[in-house]
């Protein structure tokens, strides 16, 4: 091995690496340790961002967003530390495969009605009153609430409320703008106008999983919102029984027409973390962005401890080991996103338990947040 290292970095080798760089041609032997390396080496880092400094900096946001453009633009996304100069295009996403942000649109406000190859979601943390129209239904949002919109559905949002609410949304953007799969299309009308009574979808399911003899058939969305008092009731059901030794009580959001994540390309969780439940440590080749939806705790990530409290938002990269700690005294929900569906259908899926130290971690220094320069 030492000698076809030598050989790679001879003169030789390296002048004609060199040379052939001016016809735009590349040296594989140079190249493949990067391109294929033993296990998965993510750009994205973890990292962690405070409620407080995205409530503040949204607010801020409101004396240059008129109310003419604010319910449609003002929104900050996560820009992860790892991939900040590194994306071709210029921004970098929350992991290398999805987007994220924080939006926050105020009462009489409205964003235009369109529609997208990206798929989209969005999980309501604070506030009411404000409604999304998806496909002619207007669907009223309360904190707690999914709500998901697949590919090619037109969808707007407007505010008839009283008081400013605040969602997180999450788009596979990264990965369509990468395949060069990116369409977009404003809706012809504006704002859409429903056409269906308002909330159709959730009433038709207000069984949870009894589902309308009707949607026997895969439909792309049936039920456009999954409210946060059935959300709530899984978890009361999972709780009699044994939490899982590494994920707590988790509930996946399903498309009930069928089976299958709710989004075809995001999959989307509510977990609850016991007080003082301690998980075990693992890692999967899959990435998550974690949203702590109620409750306080920290996460061991790649032995780093990060503290996170209500309204917080981190990032797991794919392939590092974590842990979760709920230690305030009260359960803690966090509701989450992340690539499996993507991971699924390249057929590259793994999973390894953390086996030393009883499967947790030492923690050799706790998270500092990178400051501006």
């Amino acid at each position: 091995m030492a000698e076809a290292l030598d050989f790679f970095q001879s003169k030789e080798v390296q002048e004609f690496g060199q040379e052939i760089a001016r016809y735009h041609l590349g040296p594989l032997w140079h190249a493949i340790p990067e391109l294929m390396p033993q296990q998965p080496k993510p750009q994205a880092i973890p990292y962690l961002w405070k409620w407080e400094t995205i409530h503040k900096k949204l607010t801020e946001a409101t004396s240059i967003f008129t109310p003419a453009r604010g319910g449609e633009r003002r929104a900050i996304y996560f820009q992860n530390p790892g991939l900040a100069g590194r994306e071709p295009w210029g921004w970098a996403g929350a992991t290398q495969t999805l987007y994220a942000a924080v939006q926050l649109i105020l009462p009489g406000e409205t964003a235009p009605s369109h529609r997208h190859t990206q798929s989209a979601l969005r999980f309501v943390t604070q506030g009411k009153g404000a409604c999304t129209i998806v496909q002619g239904e207007r669907l009223f949002m309360e904190e707690g609430d999914f709500l998901t919109t697949p590919k090619g559905l037109w969808h707007g949002h407007t505010h008839p409320g009283e008081a400013p609410m605040f969602w997180m949304d999450v788009l596979d953007i990264p990965t369509l703008y990468a395949i060069g799969g990116t369409f977009f299309e404003p809706h012809p009308d504006g704002l859409e106008a429903p056409v269906l009574p308002d909330n159709f979808s959730a009433h038709r399911y207000e069984g949870g999983m009894l589902r309308p003899i009707a949607d026997r058939q895969p439909q792309v969305a049936p039920l456009g919102s999954y409210k946060w008092a059935q959300t709530l009731a899984a978890l009361d059901g999972l709780s009699r029984f044994e939490p899982d030794p590494f994920d707590g009580y988790a509930v996946e959001y399903i498309n009930p027409s069928t089976g299958k994540t709710a989004n075809p390309t995001i999959a989307a969780w509510m977990q609850r973390l016991p007080a003082g439940f301690p998980s075990k440590a693992h890692r999967h080749s899959h990435s998550v962005i974690y949203h702590v939806y109620n409750g306080s705790g920290y996460s061991v990530i790649d032995g780093v401890r990060f503290d996170w409290s209500e309204g917080d938002f981190f990032v797991i990269p794919n392939w590092a080991v974590h842990e979760h700690v709920a230690d305030s005294g009260e359960d803690a929900y966090l509701f989450s996103v992340n690539d499996l569906p993507i991971m699924e259908r390249f057929d590259v899926c793994r999973e390894a338990n953390f086996e030393q130290n009883g499967g947790h971690q030492v923690v050799v220094r706790e998270f500092a947040a990178l400051l501006p320069k």
